[in-house]
Parts: C-alpha cells; sequence; structure tokens
C-alpha cells in the first residue's frame, strides 16, 4: 500500500510540475499585459509602471519568474497579485472553501441518485418508465451545462422560488443559526442542482453500463440458479462486482463537476474560484490566474488519487501488482 501511495504522489508531483510550465508558458503566448490599461491612462508616468514591473519582477525572463513563483510557492503564497497587491494563496483558499462545498456537495448529491436510478433503469429497462427515464438522461446528456445553468437560472427569476446571485443574503450575519443555515441551503440549491443535472445522465449511463455487464457474467447466472433473491443478487454481488469502473469514474465525476462549477459560479454568481478565475484573466493578473489553475488542478489530482487508493483497496488485482 505504501509503495503504491507514494508512486501515485509521484505521478501527481510530476502532473503538477508539467501544468505549471504549460500554464506559465500560455501566459508568456498570450498577447496583453496588466499594464496595457496602465499605459493608456495619462496621470501614469512611464516611469511608474517599469517600477511597478521591477517590483513584481515582470521585467524579468521567464525561467527567472518562474523560478520565483516556485520559491514563493514553496512559502505558499502563489506570487503576489498585480490587482490587489496581496499574496495570491489568501485569495484563492477563501474562494476554495466555497467551490469546495459546492462541488463536494453536487458529488455525493449526484451519486445518491445515479446508484439507485441506474439500478432501476436497468431492472425495469423494459417498461415505459424506463424508456422514460433512459429518454430523460439521453436529452439531458446532450444540453450543455451553461444552457441547464442559464436555464435554472431562468426558472428561479421567473418562479421567485430560490434566492438569486451570492451565497448568503443581506443581513446574514444577524440571524439565528437555523436561519443561516436555511439562507445558505437556499443559496445553494440552483447551482448544486444544475451540476447535479449535468453529471448525473453520465454516472447513470455508466452504472448501467457496468451492472449489465456484470449480470450477464457466469458467476450471476450461477448464483440465479442457486435462488438467490432479486435484491442480494443485485446488491451484494454484482454492485461490488462493477465496483472498479465505478471508482474509477468517481475520480473523474469529482474532476468534472470542479471544472464545470466554475462555469456555473461565474453564471450563478457564486463566489467560487471561477468568477475570480474570470476577472484575473480579463484583468491578466498573470499569478492569479496560474494560481486558480494550479490549485484546481492540485484538487483534481488529489480526487484522481484518492479514487486511486480505493480502487487498490477494492481490486485484489491491483494490490498483487504493485507488491
Amino acid at each position: 500500500m505504501g509503495y503504491y501511495a507514494l508512486n501515485r504522489v509521484l505521478h501527481g508531483v510530476l502532473l503538477a510540475f508539467a501544468v505549471s510550465v504549460f500554464t506559465f508558458a500560455l501566459l508568456e503566448l498570450a498577447p496583453g499585459s496588466y499594464f496595457d490599461e496602465l499605459k493608456a491612462n495619462p496621470n501614469i508616468s512611464q516611469d511608474a509602471i517599469t517600477l511597478l514591473k521591477t517590483r513584481y519582477g515582470l521585467d524579468q525572463p521567464l525561467l527567472i519568474r518562474y523560478g520565483r513563483w516556485l520559491k514563493s510557492t514553496s512559502h505558499g503564497d502563489f506570487g503576489l497579485s498585480l490587482a490587489y497587491n496581496a499574496p495570491v494563496a489568501p485569495l484563492l483558499l477563501r474562494r476554495a472553501k466555497n467551490t469546495m462545498m459546492l462541488t463536494g456537495l453536487a458529488t455525493m448529491l449526484a451519486w445518491a441518485i445515479a446508484i439507485p436510478l441506474g439500478l432501476w433503469t436497468l431492472t425495469n429497462k423494459s417498461s415505459w418508465r424506463g424508456h422514460a427515464v433512459e429518454m430523460a438522461t439521453s436529452g439531458l446528456l446532450v444540453v450543455p451545462d451553461m444552457i441547464l445553468a442559464l436555464a435554472c437560472l431562468w426558472i428561479a427569476v421567473r418562479t421567485h422560488a430560490f434566492p438569486v446571485g451570492g451565497m448568503t443574503s443581506l443581513g446574514f450575519d444577524e440571524l439565528s443559526v437555523w436561519a443561516k443555515a436555511k439562507d445558505l441551503a437556499l443559496h445553494l440549491m440552483l447551482p448544486v442542482l444544475a451540476l447535479v443535472l449535468s453529471t448525473l445522465p453520465v454516472l447513470v449511463r455508466h452504472l448501467r453500463s457496468s451492472m449489465a455487464e456484470v449480470l450477464s457474467s457466469p458467476f450471476i447466472s450461477a448464483a440465479r440458479a442457486h435462488g438467490i433473491p432479486r435484491r442480494s443478487l443485485l446488491f451484494r454481488y454484482a454492485l461490488p462486482a462493477a465496483a472498479n469502473p465505478l471508482i474509477s469514474l468517481f475520480g473523474l465525476s469529482l474532476a468534472g463537476l470542479l471544472s464545470g462549477s466554475m462555469l456555473v459560479e461565474v453564471i450563478m454568481g457564486w463566489p467560487g474560484i471561477g468568477p475570480l478565475l474570470l476577472e484575473a484573466i480579463l484583468a491578466r493578473d498573470v499569478y492569479v490566474v496560474i494560481g486558480s489553475v494550479m490549485l484546481s488542478a492540485l484538487l483534481v489530482i488529489f480526487a484522481n488519487l484518492v479514487a486511486d487508493l480505493l480502487l487498490y483497496a477494492a481490486d485484489p488485482r491491483i494490490r498483487s501488482v504493485s507488491v
């Protein structure tokens, strides 16, 4: 277990290093800079702009800037924001908590619905209800995430059933604990719904195909011939046998939800990493862009590491290969 975990962590470190190099190279090739708008301001002299470039180290070659960023990252700062004139890490951490709350809740809810729904559609695939669910998931699968988020937002605006935008209401600090929890839950409802609707069809279809393959296996036929009840057959024998692809899918679904949450956050006005990244891109605040990309990459790497460890625990074949 220790060697396998260390191997996966080293892969994650190499991947994070590659992402950082790639992000730096892309930003270097992108046109424009944070100082372009300052140059258009007649109240800011060229000497002041040159002084700012020197202060932030942007007048140095790319390799030196990358080395300084690595040194800053080793101290936990992720560089210095040009727009906020502050270390990037505290800016990111405040937003990352909101993004992780949204993504974690959406992931749990999507899987809690997908597992029973996938099993139900598999066992009722010949009924009209099974066909209706299959058509609904197929329809949701082809709708872009942005359209789903805009549709949820439109329904909220038309019905006034849910608050639109933000994470809390005005006067949140004066509310009781129960009222605060209710207010936060109402604000979470729309973005979580948009994320669940975008992820649910993929989960249901993968679960259904994995279970269908297992149910056609000889050992399931033998178990069925021994008169084992259908419910026990599904949950005690078939579902554990189909766990491997589903565990791998768990890591991928978390990564997909994390990237999809950035778009939903921007549309819904949720104060996560997404709006901060968009503002940083528009302002060309390079170190905030790099920090946001790196934080997202680290979260995805961590999710896949958890999935790999779960797979190691669930599949004895992986344990025998890694010994």
